[in-house]
């Protein structure tokens, strides 16, 4: 009879220590037996291959209670995801937590742990996440330097920063250039922290104005007729811009700059013929302009202006024949001096951790790249 263990990436465990950890989210008694049985199996006989693997135990040692229940987590949350992520498993002990595994498991999962006691702020289960690649992939950064430069501070007082070693480089070559290309799949924070950067540049008075524009094109789908004006018929495309900036200003300050015409939303139509001096101007989707549209916005630059282009090159919603400028401009000015891009992967996600997988999935798979489908 083959043994049953269930889904690890469910976060479900069995303690061998206490016992009683956990033990409501199994099925039956017989299947947390199967389950701590199974735990002995691999622990002692190794793996597929017949390879014996040496099982070890070393403490992490915290400082505080305030501390154990930072990196904890609410029912130690966050310790299940460490486990998940890196096959070890972690027993609290008072102010310790024993680490049981394999040498390598175990020597990761306490850089992991130590990673994140060096924040001083609350975690979030994306910071657990986030640790735990960092460690997996060798990066040499830790989660500390990635968040301690603060981009803005938002109407409520929250401190936008960045959360991903991607996202770190991505500010760096906004502050650095004045014409940047942020490239990456969907949640990893390319508008966002584009806004977040445009705002604090209005802040500090770099710039008198902020312009956000983005193509007016339906996402697979005809929407038919729409009422209204024309501002009406254009805002549903807008909206995203539209939810950054009342996160960012707040409603109030964001109609009062709307106002004084410090802040304009508009559709990408509208930015031929202009020159736009000392501002600070985000083309947001930008897969789906052409290359003359493209062509169009970059010379809308004045002096005393910066301009990010962010855009998701496997979301590309072109009508077929029709080829995106965002992947054509990359070979064409990716030698010219004061333009930067900064490409962010599925490893910069800062959503629900379930959209870093679909996307893996479905790039393994080939699937969702505009360029395949529409011959580009």
């Amino acid at each position: 009879m083959d043994l049953i263990e269930p889904p690890s990436r469910l976060g479900w465990r069995f303690c061998l220590s206490c016992g009683l950890r956990d033990i409501f989210r199994y099925d039956s008694f017989a299947c947390r037996v199967n389950f701590a049985y199974n735990r002995f199996i691999r622990n002692n006989r190794g793996d597929d291959a017949g390879l014996t693997q040496a099982v070890i135990e070393q403490s992490f040692h915290l400082a505080d209670n305030e501390q154990a229940q930072r990196i904890s987590g609410q029912r130690d949350s966050f310790l299940r995801v460490i486990e998940d992520q890196l096959g070890v498993e972690i027993i609290p002990r008072g102010l310790a937590l024993v680490i049981k595994g394999d040498a390598s498991s175990v020597q990761r999962a306490h850089k992991v742990l130590a990673n994140l006691s060096d924040i001083p702020r609350e975690l979030r289960e994306q910071d657990v996440y986030y640790a735990a690649h960092l460690v997996q992939s060798g990066e040499k950064t830790t989660l500390r330097e990635i968040n301690a430069e603060i981009v803005v501070t938002t109407a409520n007082g929250k401190q936008i920063r960045p959360k991903t070693a991607g996202q770190r480089r991505y500010i760096k070559e906004i502050y650095r250039n004045d014409v940047v290309f942020g490239i990456g799949p969907a949640g990893t924070g390319k508008t966002y922290l584009a806004m977040a950067a445009a705002i604090a540049a209005l802040k500090r008075k770099e710039v008198n104005r902020l312009i956000l524009t983005r193509p007016a094109v339906e996402a697979g789908e005809h929407l038919g007729f729409l009422p209204g004006d024309l501002q009406d018929k254009v805002d549903p495309y807008l909206r995203p811009l539209y939810d950054a900036l009342f996160d960012i200003l707040g409603v109030e300050v964001y109609q009062r700059y709307r106002e004084k015409g410090v802040i304009e939303v508009a559709p990408l139509a509208y930015m031929r013929g202009r020159t736009l001096d000392d501002s600070f101007i985000i083309l947001d989707e930008a897969q789906n302009t052409t290359m003359a549209q493209m062509k169009m916005f970059l010379t809308r630059l004045g002096f005393g202006s910066k301009a990010v282009v962010t855009g998701d090159i496997t979301q590309v919603d072109l009508p077929r024949g029709k080829f995106s400028g965002l992947i054509k401009i990359q070979k064409v000015l990716n030698n010219v001096n004061g333009v930067g891009f900064s490409y962010l992967t599925g490893s910069d996600v800062v959503r629900h951790p379930l959209v870093q997988r679909i996307i893996e999935a479905f790039e393994a798979h080939g699937e969702g790249s505009g360029s395949s489908e529409r011959d580009h």
